[in-house]
């Protein structure tokens, strides 16, 4: 059937219209970009001064071009055609092979037509040349469709950081073998990802089938479960804070037309904090033991890698890391910047930065900062570079092609941050003027004075999002005697730990050296399609449901979702890359140790596992609910989650009770007021405040 449905697809390809002049021969060769947009701008740089020959098969294009006196076929892929898939079922499973993604996958419908195209060209092309984009995933990508299609011993690979005519005619010019390197370490991160994700995956839904009958999709991964957890982690800790006391003492103090209130000391007991404050109104100053002034040189920035551009963008604009990915990669598909999904923070001196900053002159929104630069700089242009490297592309950088087409509002703030950085990485430092005095009162506290000016804007004149606030102190000298016109005591309140947003848990996946920056974005937006993640803002809230599957992978496959083991997999991936190791060492490896693991869970956990995982699915109700909310309850009456809490809220009332002297309900009461507090807190002081009764009543 498969074979007859090849043919039949290529007769209909045949009878195909295409653009008159478009009969391409036998013996060209078959240029495969990445996407339709990059295999225009490469078409168009190898035409020189005619414009390439745009033939059509079906809808999909491709493009006919001479260069070297040799008729080129430059077409598309569209992305990923091929994926991993198995013909067994259960779990576990190590047999898989790669076919057509629009044949194992039916929202990849769309990739049919593509694949089509790409079979009929490379049946009468004699030679190859992978141009997808220089990452692992382009080497996969192009290597797939050769592979499949063509012939790998007649493949070149082209390599480019940048949509541009020169860069690509120097790819073009300097072709190399396949990267075999970068095609051995892809094609093990995917068998990788995919024995993880698969053999997991359906151990949750096999678990859930056998207790309910129903077909449920869940999901696991290799780099998404230890996210999920850690989400989890971050989330459990906010939702079961209890918000501590501390008791300060502030002060007013006016120098002149100066005035400034401020933090002197802070007690754990009102007592303590009540004498200190008695204390100072009795003295009624306060005397000055510091001051200095001195001037800072705050360096430029470094270049962009894609994670610092994700952690801007959301701090500036509010962007999703995913969001600011694929806009950035709008603008590498115009030609407008180099390569984004790369790591690397350095600008290497192959990369002529004279030329680009001269044309960036000619858009009127940087002419005037191009000419401040080149003053400033007497024309030398060295940009900052930062520590990270990427081997495969410098750090993102425009290329001073001016835009055919006015950009979108995201595509212009993208655009705007990622020139204004390259440009301030190249500018003079900034000059700053700092004071500090500190103020003290004798056995009490002190108070910190902080005052900065910018002398020199330097490169803040070009970034200006990273200025920083401006402020001024009086000139003091120490022994100076400051009046205190105000004394007061605060309550103030411990705060949880900061939510994790998008761009934070990004940056978290790469501080402990998991995912790539290619993926990382996308598989924190894996989460929330899965429903294990929601957002309440820009904060991310973790769901029923990704609380039970993080429950369930922590207890059942700590192992497989740690950190530690998914960075050591990396690594190994990473010396795949470098050839320190094979990538059959790396998968038989990872292959014995799921082997096991899915062995002793497929033994004895399954039905406590889909029973779990049932439960936060509304499929099963709990036989006894908790008094507080609808989970199962514990013998105690509560769930697991307000258990915990009130456990938090026995040790929070013991330290109430020694620094402010509370009662319980007055304990449980603010508990349940102070929007601090965390939720399942909340919750269970609520209850108990309604029933008026204390729950630790025997202390």
């Amino acid at each position: 059937m498969r074979g007859s449905s090849k043919v039949m697809a290529r007769r209909r390809l045949g009878r195909s219209r295409s653009s008159a002049g478009c009969t391409a021969g036998h013996g060209y060769v078959l240029v495969i970009a990445e996407k339709p947009k990059a295999a225009r701008k490469i078409a168009e740089a190898l035409s020189n001064s005619t414009r390439p020959k745009l033939c059509r098969l079906g809808k999909v294009p491709y493009w006919l071009v001479s260069w070297n006196g040799r008729l080129h076929v430059i077409a598309s892929a569209a992305g990923h055609l091929f994926g991993l898939t198995t013909d067994e079922r259960g779990f576990p499973v190590f047999s898989y092979y790669w076919a057509p993604l629009w044949r194992i996958d039916g929202s990849a419908s769309y990739t049919k037509r593509f694949f089509e195209v790409l079979e009929k060209l490379a049946g009468r092309a004699t030679v190859f040349i992978n141009a997808c984009d220089y990452d692992i995933e382009g080497s996969v990508i192009g290597y797939m469709i050769i592979k499949s299609l063509g012939d790998v011993k007649r493949a070149y690979r082209a390599k480019f950081s940048a949509l541009t005519r020169q860069d690509i005619q120097r790819a073009f010019r300097r072709l190399e073998p396949l990267d075999w390197d970068m095609i051995e370490a892809g094609l093990a991160r995917h068998e990788l990802d995919w024995i993880w994700g698969v053999n997991v995956s359906r151990a949750l839904m096999d678990s859930v089938s056998r207790v309910t009958g129903r077909r449920v999709v869940l999901s696991a991964g290799r780099v998404q479960s230890p996210t999920l957890i850690e989400a989890v982690t971050r989330d459990k800790e906010i939702n079961l804070f209890v918000p501590l006391p501390s008791f300060a003492v502030n002060v007013t103090i006016a120098l002149g037309d100066y005035k400034h209130t401020g933090r002197l000391a802070v007690y754990e007991t009102r007592q303590d904090a009540l004498k200190a404050a008695e204390k100072l109104r009795r003295a009624r100053f306060l005397k000055v033991v510091s001051y200095r002034e001195w001037r800072e040189r705050l360096l430029p920035p470094y270049p962009f890698n894609l994670g610092d551009l994700q952690a801007e963008a959301a701090r500036l604009f509010g962007y999703s890391p995913m969001f600011t990915q694929r806009v950035a990669e709008q603008l590498y598909l115009e030609g407008l910047i180099s390569y984004p999904r790369t790591n690397s923070q350095k600008i290497p001196e192959s990369v002529d930065v004279a030329t680009i900053v001269r044309n960036l002159a000619r858009i009127s929104e940087y002419h005037n900062l191009v000419g401040y630069l080149l003053r400033a700089t007497g024309g030398i242009l060295r940009p900052r570079n930062g520590p990270k490297d990427d081997p495969a592309h410098p750090a993102i950088h425009p290329t001073g092609e001016v835009p055919s087409t006015p950009l979108t509002g995201a595509q212009k703030r993208i655009y705007d941050l990622i020139v204004r950085r390259f440009l301030a990485s190249m500018a003079p430092p900034a000059i700053l003027a700092r004071a500090h005095a500190r103020l003290a009162a004798t056995g009490i506290g002190s108070l910190e004075l902080s005052g900065l000016r910018i002398l020199d804007h330097g490169w803040l004149r070009i970034y200006y999002f990273a200025a920083p606030k401006e402020s001024q102190i009086p000139r003091l000298r120490v022994g100076d005697i400051v009046d205190v016109k105000r004394v007061s005591v605060r309550i103030a309140y411990s705060g949880p730990p900061e939510p994790y947003t998008k761009a934070s848990l990004v940056k978290w996946m790469e501080r402990v050296g998991i995912g790539t920056e290619a993926t990382r974005a996308r598989i924190v937006e894996l989460l929330f399609e899965r429903g294990y993640l929601a957002s309440r803002g820009k904060r991310i809230e973790v769901t029923e449901l990704g609380y039970a599957v993080a429950w369930v992978l922590a207890r059942y496959f700590p192992q497989l979702t740690s950190v530690e083991l998914t960075r050591y997999f990396e690594e190994h991936l990473e010396a795949i890359r470098a050839r320190k190791t094979s990538r059959s060492a790396v998968i038989d490896e990872a292959k014995r140790l799921l082997s096991s693991i899915l062995a002793e869970f497929k033994k004895g956990a399954m039905e406590s596992v889909g029973m779990e995982l049932a439960k936060a699915l509304n499929i099963i109700k709990p036989r006894n609910t908790c008094i507080i909310c609808q989970r199962e309850a514990t013998e105690a009456g509560l769930c697991r989650f307000h258990q915990e809490a009130l456990q938090r809220l026995l040790q929070g009332y013991m330290e109430w009770r020694r620094r402010a002297g509370v009662d319980c309900l007055e304990f449980l009461q603010k508990m349940a007021q102070l929007s601090s507090a965390g939720r399942w807190v909340r919750e269970v002081a609520a209850y108990f405040v309604k029933q008026g009764k204390c729950p630790f009543s025997a202390l």
